[in-house]
C-alpha cells in the first residue's frame, strides 16, 4: 500500500486533492503493473505486414504533436507528478523520450550503413537522474523530439522491404534485431510514455 500526503494550498482544490489522495492510498501491489504498463507490455510481433509497418510509422510520426498537446498548459508543479508510486515524473518521462529516441534513431542509421553493427546500451535509470533531466525545461526535449521524429519519419518512409530487414545487434539480448521490429518497439514506446504523461497529469506529487 502506498500513501500520499498532500496539503492543498487552495481550498477550491480540496475535493480534487482528496480524490487523488484516496486513489493513491488504495493502490496495491496487484495494481502496480497496470499503472506501470497502461497500454500493456511490449509484445514482439511474430511477423510484419505492410499495413502493420505503416501503422507503426504513423504512431512515430504523430508522437511529437500528441505529446505537445498533452503538455500544453502544464505547470511546473505538475511536471513533478509521477504516473505511479516510485515511477518517473512527467519531466523525467519527457526527457527520457528524447534520450531514448535519439539512441534509437542512431541505431537505425548504423544498421542501414553497416553490417549488423553492435549497438551501445545505456543505463536509462541513471540517465534519468542526471542534472539536465531533473532541471531542464520540457520544451528543450520537445524541440529535440519534433526535429528528431521529422527526420526519423522521413527515414522510415524511405525504407524498402529489404532495408527493414537490416539488423543491429543488441549485446544485452545477444541477438540481431531487424529494423521492422525496432519500429514496432518504438511505436509501442511512444504509446507507453504518452499514456504515462496522461496518467500523471492532475495527480498530486507523491511525498
Amino acid at each position: 500500500m502506498y500513501l500520499a500526503l498532500v496539503l492543498p494550498v487552495n481550498p477550491g482544490l480540496e475535493v480534487f486533492y482528496l480524490t487523488n489522495i484516496l486513489y493513491m492510498t488504495t493502490v496495491n501491489d496487484n495494481e502496480l503493473p497496470t499503472l506501470q504498463y497502461p497500454v500493456g507490455q511490449y509484445q514482439k510481433p511474430e511477423k510484419v505486414s505492410p499495413a502493420l509497418f505503416d501503422e507503426w510509422k504513423e504512431v512515430i510520426r504523430q508522437f511529437p504533436e500528441l505529446l505537445q498537446a498533452e503538455l500544453a498548459g502544464i505547470t511546473p508543479e505538475e511536471e513533478e507528478n509521477t504516473y505511479r508510486p516510485g515511477g518517473w515524473t512527467i519531466r523525467q518521462v519527457v526527457h527520457h523520450c528524447a534520450d531514448s529516441h535519439m539512441n534509437s534513431f542512431i541505431r537505425f542509421k548504423l544498421a542501414l550503413t553497416e553490417k549488423d553493427p553492435v549497438i551501445k546500451p545505456y543505463f536509462e535509470e541513471r540517465w534519468s537522474d542526471l542534472p539536465d533531466v531533473l532541471t531542464a525545461s520540457l520544451d528543450s526535449s520537445l524541440q529535440i523530439i519534433k526535429g528528431l521524429h521529422a527526420r526519423w519519419s522521413l527515414l522510415l518512409e524511405s525504407l524498402s522491404e529489404e532495408e527493414t530487414k537490416r539488423c543491429f545487434v543488441h549485446p544485452e539480448q545477444n541477438r540481431a534485431i531487424p529494423l521492422w521490429e525496432a519500429t514496432a518497439l518504438y511505436a509501442w514506446h511512444c504509446r507507453h510514455h504518452l499514456a504515462h504523461v496522461k496518467q500523471a497529469k492532475g495527480m498530486p506529487p507523491l511525498v
